[in-house]
């Protein structure tokens, strides 16, 4: 990354800090509850507790964890589960629902693990707001804290265009993409895809939704 997409690096993550700051309490009184309505969601983040609980090769970070709600149901499930959010205030509204659990600042592009570190990685539309020229540099970072043939599961905004589409978020500024695009960029990073899933919206929602279940090759 060169210092001028550095520069764009840091002012895209404050950005996004910032806006997610400003509306972290209504966040989560909106979503902490999402999953209760979201079947197909719980069903593979139950195969992907299964599968990393198989591999026993290390803990699941929850990167973008927002409020916690997702941490605490995968760890309920038994695999060793932590956040870790760009917020400062989705952590601390974190950290006050789920007491017994770990909840971190940090960015995705940076991460505080050793190489390897890793035995699963659970990012729901936590790459949305990151530029698409800087989504190689995310998923470099996310193939070397993994440990080889851990797992990667990524939700997203999906569109069937081959380039993404920014669109208007209600938080700050997003992409949509197309599952066969991040495969592509996905298996570039050293990463192969093991399942994927696509749903249309449900009441209230816009795009179709769509994840991605990848696996670390080496």
């Amino acid at each position: 990354m060169t210092e001028h997409n550095i520069t764009e690096h840091n002012i895209t993550e404050h950005n996004t800090r910032a806006a997610y700051d400003a509306v972290a309490p209504l966040y989560a009184e909106l979503f902490s509850d999402a999953l209760r309505t979201r079947p197909l969601e719980r069903a593979l983040l139950a195969a992907f507790a299964e599968l990393v609980l198989t591999a026993d090769s290390g803990p699941v970070a929850d990167l973008g964890c927002g409020p916690g709600h997702v941490t605490a149901h995968l760890h309920a499930l038994g695999p060793r589960t932590f956040g870790v959010d760009l917020s400062p205030e989705m952590v601390t509204l974190a950290r006050r629902a789920h007491p017994h659990l770990r909840f971190d600042e940090g960015s995705m592009a940076a991460l505080d693990f050793p190489d390897g570190a890793l035995g699963g990685i659970l990012a729901l539309y936590s790459v949305i707001h990151t530029p698409p020229l800087e989504l190689p540099v995310v998923f470099a970072e996310l193939h070397r804290v993994l440990a080889p043939g851990g797992h990667l599961l990524l939700g997203f905004f999906a569109c069937d265009d081959a380039v993404p589409l920014e669109f208007d978020h209600k938080v700050t500024p997003a992409y949509r993409w197309s599952p066969d695009s991040l495969k592509d960029l996905l298996r570039q990073a050293g990463f192969a895809e093991v399942a994927r899933l696509l749903r249309e919206p449900y009441d209230g929602e816009r795009f179709q939704q769509a994840h991605l279940l990848v696996r670390k090759l080496s």
